[in-house]
C-alpha cells in the first residue's frame, strides 16, 4: 500500500528547544487518523510538516511522494487541504458560503474577479450538501455560527480534491449540538471511499468520529504509540500521553475519558451509594 505520509527520525529545533523528537510515522491511503495530545506535544509543528510550511531540522520527510527539501512546496500545497481558525479568519464577513467554497479552486480567499464555470458550481453545491451546509449557500460567512464555520472550512478544503487533509481541531469551541453536527458530517467523510486521507488533530478523545482508523499519540514532541484506534488507544497510553492515570470508556463508536479516581474516593464510587 502506498505511503502518503512518511516521517524518518524527524526532529524540529527552534531556539535550542526541541518541538519533535525523532518522529517515525508512516500513514497510508485510505487511512483516517486521529492526532492525540496535550497543549505542547508538537502538533502544530507537525501539522506544519504535513502542510509543506515547515521543514525537518533532521531527517526526512515525504508528503504524498515528495521529499521536502526535493520539491516544490508552492506545487505540493495545491494536494493538501487545509482546515483551521486562521483560514476562517481570512473569509471576509460579506462573503457568501457559496463563494467562501468556489473560492478555493483559485486559492483565494474573497472572491474578486475570477471566473467559474458551472461544473465549479456544481461541484461546490455537491460538497456543501456532503457537508450538510447547502441550504447555508447564499448566507454571509460572517453571519454562520462557530459550527456552521467548521463545516464550512472542510467544505472548502475538500473543493480542490486534495490527496490529504488536515483537520485542526475542528471541534474546538464548539456547543454539544454544534459538535455532534460536526462529528456526523466526519464520519460521512471518513466512510466514503473515494475521500482523501484524513489526519484530524484534537486534544480530547470525545471528539473522534466514528470511522476513524488510526491514532499517533503525542508527549513532549516525542511519539508515545502510533497504530489502528481500537489497540492503541488504551487508558494506559492515554494516560501516558497526558501526564495522569486516566479511566476511558469506548460505545458505539465513540470514546470518553476522565481522571481516574483513587485513594479514598476510588473506594467511595466502588462501594456506591
Amino acid at each position: 500500500m502506498k505511503a502518503a505520509i512518511k516521517l524518518s527520525h524527524v526532529s524540529v529545533v527552534r531556539s535550542d528547544t526541541t518541538l519533535l523528537d525523532r518522529v517515525d510515522w508512516t500513514v497510508h491511503e485510505g487511512e483516517r487518523w486521529i492526532v492525540l495530545g496535550p497543549n505542547g506535544a508538537g502538533k502544530t509543528t507537525l501539522l506544519q510538516i504535513l502542510g509543506a510550511s515547515g521543514f525537518p531540522t533532521k531527517g526526512r520527510a515525504s508528503i504524498l511522494g515528495e521529499r521536502l527539501g526535493r520539491v516544490d512546496v508552492f506545487e505540493l500545497r495545491t494536494r493538501i487541504g487545509h482546515t483551521s481558525t486562521t483560514i476562517a479568519d481570512q473569509i471576509p464577513a460579506t462573503e457568501s458560503v457559496r463563494d467562501a467554497v468556489l473560492s478555493a479552486a483559485h486559492a483565494v480567499l474573497g472572491r474578486w474577479n475570477e471566473q467559474y464555470d458551472d461544473l465549479d458550481v456544481r461541484q461546490a453545491d455537491q460538497i456543501m450538501g456532503e457537508m450538510g451546509v447547502a441550504r447555508l449557500a447564499d448566507r454571509t460567512f460572517g453571519t454562520l455560527s462557530e459550527g456552521e464555520r467548521k463545516r464550512v472550512l472542510i467544505a472548502r478544503a475538500l473543493m480542490t480534491d486534495p490527496e490529504l487533509l488536515l483537520l485542526d481541531e475542528p471541534a474546538a469551541g464548539l456547543d454539544l449540538g454544534a459538535r455532534e453536527d460536526l462529528l456526523a458530517s466526519l464520519q460521512t467523510l471518513a466512510a466514503d471511499r473515494s475521500a482523501p486521507v484524513l489526519v484530524l488533530v484534537t486534544h480530547h478523545v470525545e471528539e473522534i468520529p466514528v470511522g476513524f482508523t488510526h491514532v499517533l499519540m503525542l508527549r513532549a514532541g516525542s511519539v508515545v504509540a502510533a497504530g489502528p484506534l481500537e489497540s492503541t488507544l488504551t487508558a494506559e497510553n492515554l494516560g501516558r500521553t497526558f501526564g495522569t492515570r486516566v479511566d476511558l470508556t469506548y460505545d458505539s463508536g465513540r470514546y470518553a475519558a476522565r481522571r481516574a479516581q483513587y485513594g479514598r474516593r476510588a473506594a467511595r464510587e466502588e462501594v456506591g451509594p
